[in-house]
């Protein structure tokens, strides 16, 4: 039986996983990281801690889905005492990025800003449209419920990766999240990412190519966060036994 900890349990996907791990074949929930305390019930063999060490030694992997300062403090802490984590946090800047990538060297890290399975699919298709398609523009879409923080979203950005990827471009030299004005003529290379808020979508992504006389749309709709709880846990259960690293979802999945 894998014992998980869970970081984040107060969000909304961190809820999910306590209750979906009531129900999933080989895992228990074993501990739980608060800064402060819980605000609802929990079953009382569970460990509870803000104590950061007492909660890594409880725990054979961790998943976490909180925030980006609080990531970077479960980073650091396991550094001392390495896990397997499951990261789905988004809006990571460069120094949680570095640091994500540091503290690979000690476990299997699997960081992922979607963990659905159609998104990883879509970022395969979106790699190899963007590279067959060379001279369509590329404008990808990103709706989220009013209460997201980060934006654009962290799939959104890592499906424009794959897309300037696959054509050999920076993408920090051609992404574009904002038009306002008289901006002139949109460039060759451009990869726009826009974001929309608004109600309680859950999350929807279109990647457009674009061209005279035709386009082509992929689209992915998540209807549930469920969804992203138990990709984490499946991806979790994958990366229990790997050794040192940094894994994405399609490594999980073997895409």
């Amino acid at each position: 039986m894998i014992k998980v900890g869970v970081f984040g349990a107060s969000g909304r996907v961190g809820r999910l996983l306590l209750e979906d791990l009531k129900t999933t074949d080989e895992m228990n929930l074993s501990a739980v990281f608060v800064r402060h305390s819980l605000d609802f019930s929990i079953d009382p063999e569970v460990l509870v801690t803000s104590d950061m060490q007492a909660f890594l030694h409880a725990c054979d992997i961790i998943i976490d889905f909180s925030l980006p300062d609080a990531c970077e403090v479960l980073l650091e802490g396991a550094m001392q005492t390495p896990k397997p984590l499951v990261i789905g946090t988004t809006g990571l800047n460069t120094h949680q990025l570095n640091l994500l990538k540091q503290a690979s060297e000690l476990m299997p890290i699997l960081y992922a800003t979607n963990m659905s399975l159609g998104v990883a699919l879509l970022n395969k298709l979106v790699y190899q449209a963007s590279a067959a398609l060379s001279d369509f523009d590329i404008e990808i879409v990103e709706m989220h419920h009013r209460h997201k923080k980060d934006a654009p979203s962290g799939t959104a950005l890592t499906l424009s990766e794959s897309a300037a990827a696959a054509r050999g471009l920076d993408l920090n030299k051609v992404r574009v999240s904002g038009r306002d004005g008289n901006i002139g003529e949109r460039s060759k290379d451009e990869i726009a990412v826009m974001a929309l808020r608004g109600g309680d979508i859950v999350g929807r992504h279109t990647v457009g190519f674009y061209n005279d006389g035709e386009f082509i749309e992929l689209n992915h709709t998540a209807t549930s966060r469920n969804t992203f709880s138990k990709g984490a846990l499946r991806a979790g259960k994958w990366l229990a036994d790997k050794e040192a690293g940094l894994y994405s979802i399609s490594d999980c999945l073997e895409l």
